[in-house]
């Protein structure tokens, strides 16, 4: 996995024992996929990953019993984070009807506004466009073709990959950084101990219990 050339100040890991109170704007990544059981491992490749560099994932499931309306609290929770990862893989129909999902797409045009908005500000906005591998992507979502998103084959260890990669060029990455590979060795013992607390809660999950439980399997560098 590539590193960093220049040399900068230790970055420590943020602190998350008052969590769910509000993460700091510069250590806030907020995570773009689907939450359906089949994605789930991918999903859960991308919070430990981000916390893996001292980051904290964000989504829009940590407020989800707010009564504010979804499409509100995902455009506060992106506006609040410095960072964000969209993963537009899933592009083909699904079900009876072959219904197509759109959530993603939208999520990602808030973020693409925030960054051109907030350019030279002091409140940037990164983002990372994960796609399948080819150039499929460039006739669903043709307006990518001018970027070059990270392509990846929808596995744990791609994802790993594909995510610590960019986060590893992040300004506010912590240092030194875990590699891909002691993150992908770590990676059972995080679902292990989010089964745990989701098993203790009579199977109830919270993105509480994603995050805490990704801070505290992440491997030391």
């Amino acid at each position: 996995m590539p590193y960093r050339s220049k040399k900068k100040a230790r970055v420590g890991r943020p602190n998350l024992n008052d969590w769910p109170a509000r993460p700091a704007y510069e250590k806030s990544v907020f995570i773009n996929c689907p939450f359906d059981s089949e994605y789930r491992d991918l999903m859960l490749a991308s919070v430990f990953s981000v916390s893996a560099h001292g980051f904290v994932p964000r989504s829009a499931r940590e407020a989800h019993a707010d009564a504010e309306p979804r499409f509100s609290r995902i455009l506060a929770i992106i506006a609040a984070s410095k960072y964000s990862i969209h993963d537009l893989s899933r592009f083909t129909g699904e079900g009876g009807e072959n219904l197509a999902r759109f959530n993603m797409p939208l999520e990602l045009r808030m973020a693409a506004a925030f960054r051109f908005e907030r350019d030279g500000s002091s409140r940037p906005h990164q983002w990372l466009a994960l796609v399948p591998e080819g150039y499929a992507y460039q006739r669903y979502v043709s307006d990518l073709a001018g970027f070059d998103p990270s392509r990846h084959d929808s596995s744990v260890p791609a994802i790993i990959r594909e995510v610590s990669t960019w986060l590893s060029t992040l300004d506010d990455v912590l240092d030194p950084v875990p590699s891909a590979l002691r993150i992908l060795q770590s990676f059972p013992s995080f679902r292990a101990e989010l089964a745990n607390l989701r098993k203790e809660a009579l199977e109830k999950e919270t993105w509480t219990d994603v995050v805490l439980a990704a801070s505290k399997c992440t491997p030391e560098a």
